[in-house]
């Protein structure tokens, strides 16, 4: 029997699983489907999986059920849990801002009416304190699922979450306030964190996550240049740490490759060309552990 202990991870379920599951397959963790419905199985050594709503998850972390899973940023404030569970890492996956919203007939100056407001959401507790830390003379609305329909007849404004802010501005909606940002994280119990065992397996599946949200932002750059330019290619890559350098036949130049964020081709491919580069060749890799 092995002494190694079972790290217990939470996935999950709804609009979130797309992000999550395509990321873990790119990075070679398999989950698969399996009779059990919600207990899928998964190619990672010691690992428990549990599919569960987001919600629920934070929920299971923060009483130590689980070791790890994937949240929302905001509905770990709206748990009040932030500093109870340790953020392992940002996805950046499925980033959404939490809004307030009203009716633009509403406004008085592009701001609230200074009287007693109906605010609809379903982030009781952020709400409250958006009220407290505002000054806003206003009651919360507990709304359970499109909130954006209950202006005006029934709440004064909102507090939402949204990615485009489409969805509001096709009911009428203006944005008014930011509360928080948010996207899909990785969090753990921190006493799961405690037993070494526990964090080395938790901090290998941190390791093979990384290494795909790194490849994800860079691309792999190749370029050939002639000794008589090679510092000059070479001093304007931009490569994680120092490129590599390797001679090409017949000993005419060099070919330089770097690891270089992707953002930055619409400027650096000029530049590489202005420098003597030649033959430039962009690849996408698929996972980059530094």
């Amino acid at each position: 029997m092995s002494d190694v202990p079972t790290i217990k991870l939470a996935l999950p379920k709804g609009r979130m699983a797309k992000g999550v599951n395509r990321l873990l397959a790119d990075a070679g963790i398999h989950v698969r489907e399996t009779a059990r419905g919600y207990r899928p199985d998964i190619n990672l050594p010691n690992y428990d999986v549990k599919i569960l709503k987001p919600r629920a998850i934070i929920e299971m972390l923060h009483e130590g059920a689980r070791d790890v899973g994937f949240a929302g940023a905001d509905w770990v404030e709206e748990h009040c849990v932030a500093e109870e569970l340790v953020e392992l890492l940002d996805t950046k996956l499925d980033p959404v801002r939490l809004v307030v919203a009203a009716p633009t007939e509403l406004l008085v100056d592009g701001q609230l009416p200074k009287r007693k407001l109906v605010v609809a959401s379903e982030y009781a507790e952020l709400t409250h304190r958006w009220i407290t830390s505002n000054g806003v003379d206003a009651k919360l609305l507990r709304s359970y699922g499109a909130t954006e329909v209950l202006p005006p007849e029934d709440a004064d404004c909102i507090i939402d979450n949204t990615a485009t802010g489409a969805t509001l501005q096709a009911n009428g909606l203006k944005i008014i306030d930011e509360v928080m940002t948010s996207s899909t994280r990785l969090y753990a119990n921190p006493a799961s964190l405690k037993d070494p065992e526990k964090k080395s397996a938790i901090d290998d599946l941190i390791t093979l996550v990384k290494s795909v949200l790194e490849a994800r932002s860079r691309v792999m750059l190749e370029v050939n240049v002639e000794e008589a330019n090679l510092e000059q290619v070479v001093g304007v890559l931009p490569a994680m740490r120092r490129p590599t350098i390797a001679s090409v036949h017949g000993s005419s130049g060099f070919a330089v490759k770097a690891a270089v964020p992707q953002r930055d081709l619409p400027i650096l491919i000029p530049q590489i060309k202005a420098k003597g580069g030649t033959d430039i060749i962009i690849t996408n890799p698929e996972q980059i552990v530094p």
